[in-house]
């Protein structure tokens, strides 16, 4: 565990050394572009980076927040630490998530590390829910772009934890108690999928049964959990039906559901600084979230 020198950033690896499942030693190495937003390639090993509010702002709230990137990178200060430091500001503790990416030589399964990391990120911030400030009920996931593709997989594929694990992370709940969905890639059918997203976590020839898994308006049941989303109309990259069709399918099943559209924004807003059409995002974003605490 590293301490950043803040005091309130803490980093931790998401599994023990030497035991990251899905994973084989090569000779690649993680790879960071910081050119203009920091962008992560290459994950080796995946890690959290926590962000505490102070205890006496604190909601009890945490959300687990995964980077864009179309599952090739990460951009992960534009939509993952710039976001952690706002929901601190909030009295909301923000989990970075440093999530393996398919195209890395060291799977052994591509497509399984992705959402492998996403549900032990869950675990352990349930782990730790008493030294973070956190309450075991209010864990939830954050995604944008792919990130949000990741964070609906998390919410439509989760378990209650494994009873008998020799790890006590692995006893608890990888089920997120709500989303929030930016952008999201959801489908992996035309014509709406994001064709970059698919080929780079599934490939261009996966079966039916491995796209039908992805797609995650087709897995919603009633214990979905609550969600929002926001997507821009003008979004020329992830198309605006990828919200609209998960919306509609969380709706079919009574799953208490709250979406934005905006005009403008185009894909990868982030916190949307500088557009007026959209940047109010934010604010409903916090009302929903503090309407989930009655």
């Amino acid at each position: 565990m590293s301490i950043a020198s803040t005091a309130q950033e803490i980093t931790l690896p998401l599994w023990p050394a030497g035991k990251v499942p899905n994973y084989q030693k090569t000779n690649e190495t993680e790879k960071s572009d910081t050119t203009d937003i920091v962008r992560i390639s290459k994950v080796q090993n995946p890690e959290i980076a926590v962000f505490i509010p102070s205890k006496k702002s604190a909601t009890g709230q945490a959300v687990v927040i995964c980077p864009g990137g179309g599952y090739g990178i990460l951009a992960y200060n534009w939509e993952g630490t710039d976001i952690a430091k706002w929901f601190n500001s909030k009295g909301i503790t923000a989990i970075v998530l440093k999530y393996r990416l398919p195209n890395s030589k060291s799977n052994i399964v591509p497509d399984k590390s992705p959402l492998m990391d996403a549900q032990r990120a869950i675990r352990l911030v349930r782990a730790n829910a008493d030294k973070w400030n956190i309450k075991m009920n209010r864990v939830g996931i954050m995604g944008f772009s792919a990130g949000g593709h990741l964070a609906s997989t998390a919410g439509t594929h989760f378990d209650n934890g494994n009873a008998g694990a020799a790890d006590p992370i692995d006893r608890l709940s990888s089920r997120p108690d709500f989303m929030i969905l930016m952008y999201p890639v959801i489908t992996m059918s035309k014509p709406t999928m994001h064709s970059g997203s698919r080929n780079n976590l599934i490939g261009q020839n996966a079966s039916s049964e491995q796209a039908k898994f992805y797609s995650a308006e087709l897995n919603v049941t009633k214990e979905t959990p609550p969600t929002f989303l926001a997507h821009a109309t003008d979004d020329n990259g992830v198309p605006v039906e990828n919200s609209l069709m998960f919306y509609q399918a969380l709706k079919d099943h009574g799953i208490p559901a709250e979406m934005h559209l905006y005009p403008k924004g185009g894909h990868g807003f982030g916190l949307a600084l500088g557009i007026p059409e959209t940047e109010s995002w934010t604010d409903r974003c916090i009302d929903w979230m503090r309407s989930l605490n009655k």
